[in-house]
Order: C-alpha cells, then structure tokens, then sequence
C-alpha cells in the first residue's frame, strides 16, 4: 500500500500541472524522465519520490517544494 504523502504528492502534482497547462510529457521531459514515471507518481500507488526530485518537478512547474507537499 502507498504513503499517504505520496498519494498527496501526486495529487497536487497533477492538480499544479494540470493549471499550468502542461501535459506528464511535457513535465517528463523538463526534467529529464520518462513520462511513465510521472502516470506513477500522479497514480494510485505512487513510489517513493526522493527529494531532489520533488525540487526538480517543482521548479519545472515554478513552485516551491513545500507548496507540492503541502497538505
């Protein structure tokens, strides 16, 4: 079963790219992944994400971190 704050994490990625306007492959390719690794972390059972991560996936979506961890 996934982390909570993982299920979280996903959900305010989406909800962020989606107002941006940006599709997972757009966000994928912005930082340097594969655009299934994003369908993951916005999934239902999302892994577990390291931090340099989330600061990749925040600057390219121009938020803090905190503001995609935030519950």
């Amino acid at each position: 079963m996934s982390n909570p704050i993982n299920i979280k994490f996903g959900k305010k990625v989406k909800e962020v790219r989606q107002k941006r306007r940006m599709t997972q492959e757009e966000l994928a390719e912005s930082i340097k992944t594969s655009y299934k690794y994003i369908q993951r972390i916005e999934g239902k059972t999302p892994p577990d994400i390291r931090l340099t991560t989330i600061e990749r996936i925040a600057s390219a979506l121009k938020v803090t971190s905190s503001k995609l961890l935030e519950t």
